[in-house]
């Protein structure tokens, strides 16, 4: 029982062991770099960089990739039922049922979202 396992065994010794070997060597082999300001200043195609690093995006947006996140589930969720709906159908009705609900309730949340005015960008 056990020898079936052995080549599994041996194969993540020897992945462990060249991923240890390898960084070992780097470090013995490789050059330490000095480092200076102009070295750790960022590089903006020869332009002294200017602003923050990291500019402010509106909650809009999040707003927006939130709500498309939920609406992208939705094919997820849509694709297996496409592909097994037409041999379901023949057995009963359920699966046609449940899909429908599914997406009235998305279809709810999707008139919420827009007489709420999440998706109006001028706001």
């Amino acid at each position: 029982m056990i020898s079936e396992y052995l080549p599994i065994l041996l194969h993540i010794m020897v992945a462990i062991g060249f991923a240890v070997g390898a960084l070992v060597l780097s470090v013995l082999l490789g050059k330490a770099g000095k480092r200076t300001s102009i070295k750790d200043s960022a590089y903006e195609c020869g332009m002294l960089p200017q602003g923050e690093a990291q500019p402010r995006f509106s909650v809009k947006f999040y707003l927006v990739a939130m709500l498309f996140i939920l609406f992208d589930l939705e094919i997820v969720f849509m694709y297996p039922w496409a592909v097994v709906y037409r041999e379901s159908i023949v057995e009963s009705k359920t699966i046609l049922w449940s899909m429908l609900s599914f997406v009235s309730i998305l279809m709810v949340g999707y008139v919420y979202a827009l007489k709420k005015g999440a998706l109006d960008w001028k706001k």
